[in-house]
């Protein structure tokens, strides 16, 4: 089961990169805005078929609404900044830069969770955020808007997962998905009215097109995490770097550089070694990488633990 379930897994992060093809091809044209808010839109009948089926008793109103008003914030903010960091920066560099999540999970996880991190989490961390520096080289090159949405789109799809790892056994699966959502939609269509450039239906269908393949590679990890192991299924996240190189250098004409692909491999090493000390217990009680199953960063997509809470697919490790 647990070959079955990283296969899956990289399948699911193979779907996410397409997806982030597409939303880098449309950023060439379209706001980051328009892009969300049509994403968004189009998945919304996508996740209503999963939360009619939410069997949790209880009503609409969270149980905490300040957390759960601070995570529909970075999930708004978080596509939209990745968009435009899709746009604006080669694949493999955003896929790096976004790599940095897990570390910051770990940081965040010590006011938000009251976690306790070891030293050797803490170093891989200090060594992790020395690698984002070696990909961002501040000085060396022009930095630009592009890596600072990059940045805030690590930022923000942390403390989004680490939200849901600390309120997430309190609160109702519809009131995780649906108030992100429903914020998503309402927020852009305000700022479309600024923004909005007509479409022909070959993009309107390519703006569908990120909405499937962001729900179906969710689906996909939520199956993978259900018959593996999470600590063989979490590291697939960074096949992705493989499909950006691909994809980049076949449709963009992009060739990483050393510093990238240095900086790169020193976060993922990072990453790993998270990961792994989780799974071997080490210091961790709550584990909120391991346990943080979401890539956060596709609009309308379920959160991966929160689709897991049906009856047939309980975890009961997780929230």
């Amino acid at each position: 089961m647990n070959l079955k379930a990283t296969l899956l897994a990289l399948l699911a992060f193979a779907l996410y990169s397409t997806h982030d093809v597409v939303a880098k091809y449309l950023g060439a044209t379209y706001s980051p805005f328009q892009i969300v808010f049509f994403a968004s839109l189009f998945s919304f009948p996508l996740v209503t078929m999963m939360l009619v089926r939410d069997p949790t008793q209880g009503n609409l109103r969270p149980v905490h609404p300040w957390w759960v008003a601070v995570r529909s914030l970075c999930v708004v903010i978080a596509p939209a900044a990745g968009f435009y960091a899709f746009a604006n920066l080669p694949l493999a560099q955003v896929y790096a830069i976004l790599f940095s999540s897990p570390l910051l999970i770990t940081l965040m996880s010590i006011p938000i969770l009251k976690e306790k991190v070891g030293l050797w989490r803490m170093l891989a961390v200090v060594i992790g955020l020395g690698g984002v520096m070696i990909v961002v080289r501040p000085g060396a090159t022009e930095l630009n808007a592009g890596h600072a949405a990059a940045i805030i789109t690590a930022l923000s799809a942390a403390l989004q997962s680490v939200i849901v790892r600390k309120i997430g056994r309190e609160e109702r699966r519809v009131v995780l998905m649906l108030y992100p959502l429903l914020g998503s939609v309402a927020v852009m269509s305000v700022v479309l009215v600024f923004v909005y450039e007509p479409m022909p239906l070959i993009d309107l269908g390519s703006m569908a097109f990120v909405s499937l393949f962001g729900f179906c590679a969710t689906l996909l990890l939520v199956y993978a995490y259900t018959i593996g192991e999470a600590a063989l299924v979490a590291p697939m996240q960074y096949s992705q770097i493989i499909w950006a190189m691909i994809f980049g250098a076949l449709f963009f004409g992009e060739t990483p550089d050393v510093a990238t692909l240095l900086g790169a491999a020193i976060i993922v090493a990072s990453g790993l070694f998270i990961i792994a000390r989780e799974a071997m217990g080490g210091n961790s009680e709550q584990t909120p990488v391991l346990r943080t199953r979401s890539r956060g960063i596709s609009p309308g997509s379920l959160r991966v633990s929160s689709a897991m809470r049906r009856p047939e697919l309980t975890d009961k490790t997780d929230p």
